[in-house]
């Protein structure tokens, strides 16, 4: 997805910026689905599995402080920052851009349960 397109999709703009660098992240596909099979399980226990992700829910908190790393946090915010070149004149995601959580932080925005998908 182009940043354009982002602009005008009616999407969660910072949900969506983080999902568009997380392969800058550099989590191991082994790590990153081990990590989201246990999410899982702890959304499962709190009822149905199938529901989506809350942002602020157990589950979501506990995969972010599982993959959490100060490199992985540093890789996010030059990933982001890279993209600031290209949000230019698109006020959504100029602004997701710089807000201090979410997208800016690793475990303040509990970022990677808000980006990834869980299937």
């Amino acid at each position: 997805m182009r940043l354009e397109e982002l602009e005008q999709s009616g999407l969660d703009v910072p949900v969506v910026l983080a999902w568009l660098v997380s392969g800058d992240v550099g989590i191991p596909d082994d790590e990153l689905n081990a990590a989201r099979r246990r999410a899982m399980l702890v959304l499962a226990a709190g009822g149905d599995p199938h529901r989506e992700i809350d942002l602020g829910s157990v589950a979501a908190a506990r995969l972010a402080d599982e993959l959490d790393t100060p490199e992985r946090r540093g890789a996010l915010a030059a990933a982001l920052d890279a993209l600031a070149g290209e949000a230019e004149g698109l006020p959504a995601v100029e602004v997701a851009l710089h807000l201090p959580g979410p997208t800016r932080t690793w475990r303040g925005g509990t970022w990677p349960s808000r980006s990834w998908p869980t299937n």
